[in-house]
């Protein structure tokens, strides 16, 4: 007779009884892995955040930054300036995503052929 490991998944992935099924939600959102780790190397201002995820269209951008801020991930910060200057940094919610985001540059690098940036 052999004894068998109990069972550590859910019978169903689904949001919110499943923490995965709640991780890939956000991780699996369109950009915002890219917007992430645009945050991950300090603030970014809507047009850096626009100019380094070629093909997102500016209502996507603003979208995407509203939600990632109503999930906790950033804090958007407006400063009194003229022009008004408003900047997007990632809250501790935010960089606790970065090491899945090291994990994934990892793969790119070990699998895929993307050696673009050389750690």
């Amino acid at each position: 007779m052999t004894t068998t490991e109990p069972r550590t998944m859910l019978p169903v992935h689904e949001v919110p009884t499943c923490s995965v099924a709640g991780a890939a939600e956000i991780v699996g959102a369109k950009w915002t892995v890219l917007i992430v780790h645009d945050l991950s190397e300090g603030p970014r201002r809507f047009t850096e955040l626009e100019h380094s995820c070629a093909g997102i269209s500016p209502r996507t951008l603003a979208e995407r930054l509203r939600t990632l801020e109503a999930q906790g991930m950033l804090v958007r910060q407006s400063y009194a300036e003229s022009p008004p200057r408003v900047e997007y940094e990632l809250t501790d919610k935010g960089r606790a995503l970065l090491p899945i985001i090291d994990e994934m540059r990892r793969f790119g690098h070990d699998w895929l052929g993307c050696g673009v940036h050389d750690d």
